[in-house]
């Protein structure tokens, strides 16, 4: 053997093992990354060559710097102080699939309640109990409503400058949304994310088996700690979203009022439906049509799901001391 054939087997066993020392950044592994936003909470699991944690705050960060009415500098702040603002691409597409779920359910889903929320003492301006004999509800009904509403060129119009928006009701689950697009972008097949108990989901968790998320039992628990599970479900593709009125509520004279608006009379629902959860084909629209069927009651809401053609519902329905499931026909879990 020459000494340059010597040189180049040295050379190549030298490198072989530095291939195999060295870190190896295709290999996948499953992450877990958690923390706060909108004021609730977010877990998020999935497959990945690296840690994307830092992408997905910046993305959070940049869907609250549009969608949070808790940011003052936010889109959706500034058009209800009526500032001149040009309107991002969130809140487009937030603003446009509000407007279907409000015309899909006759508008029992409207991103202008928010003025009828703080007057009944369930929104961030207020939280004291609240009777009709506080304010007048028709004078407040007077700028409440969808079709009051515009946009046009990047620019959100009003027909009375009191109308202000309030995204809670549908931000979480297209928060969820945004959330998984970023992770498919960056290849992930396996991931699951939750933001406040909104989840998409796709493929199998870290032991090769499909996600398992669970259906909460409503419980009238003050705390929020009492957690019981009513169903679990287990899929490869999920987007889920749940609304109830179980956990916002106070009592007025011996009677319990729950924090659900009804935009088209003004007042707290009464009906027995407690919580509703709505699968559909993705989680911005289950998290709207969960909250429409939270105000339509439990006829209305399966009928009004039955007019889609993706989604499906898991109601929750009080009868005397016991609970009664109701499900739409579509629901395959």
């Amino acid at each position: 053997m020459t000494k340059k054939t010597l040189f180049a087997l040295i050379f190549t066993i030298i490198a072989a093992v530095l291939l195999l020392l060295l870190p190896d950044k295709t290999s996948q592994q499953y992450y877990h990354n958690q923390g706060k936003v909108f004021g609730t909470y977010y877990n998020i699991r999935y497959e990945a060559t690296e840690d994307l944690h830092q992408s997905i705050e910046q993305r959070l960060k940049e869907f609250d710097h549009s969608l949070s009415i808790f940011n003052s500098q936010s889109t959706i702040s500034c058009i209800n102080r009526n500032e001149d603002v040009t309107t991002d691409s969130l809140f487009e597409v937030m603003y446009n699939e509000s407007r279907v779920i409000s015309e899909l359910s006759n508008g029992a889903f409207d991103i202008t309640v928010a003025p009828l929320v703080n007057a009944w003492g369930f929104g961030t301006k207020s939280h004291e109990p609240r009777t009709k004999k506080d304010f007048n509800i028709d004078s407040i009904k007077a700028f409440i409503g969808y079709q009051k509403t515009a946009l046009h060129n990047h620019r959100f119009l009003k027909d009375d400058e009191r109308i202000t928006l309030d995204a809670s009701a549908i931000a979480k689950g297209y928060a969820c949304d945004v959330i998984a697009t970023l992770l498919r972008q960056n290849g992930c097949k396996n991931l699951l994310v939750d933001i406040g108990g909104e989840v998409v989901l796709e493929g199998v968790n870290d032991t090769g088996n499909p996600w398992r998320v669970g259906i909460s039992r409503p419980t009238i628990d003050a705390t929020g700690m009492e957690k019981e599970l009513q169903e679990i479900v287990e899929s490869t593709q999920l987007c889920m979203a749940t609304s109830g009125n179980y956990l916002q509520y106070y009592f007025v004279d011996g009677k319990r009022r729950s924090h659900t608006i009804d935009p088209r009379s003004g007042y707290p629902v009464e009906h027995s439906l407690l919580s509703a959860t709505v699968v559909a084909k993705n989680c911005m629209r289950a998290d709207a049509l969960a909250t429409a069927c939270m105000v339509l009651g439990e006829e209305e809401a399966l009928a009004m799901i039955e007019k889609t053609t993706d989604a499906a519902c898991y109601l929750i329905i009080a009868e005397s001391d016991t609970l009664r499931i109701a499900t739409s026909q579509r629901w395959a879990f």
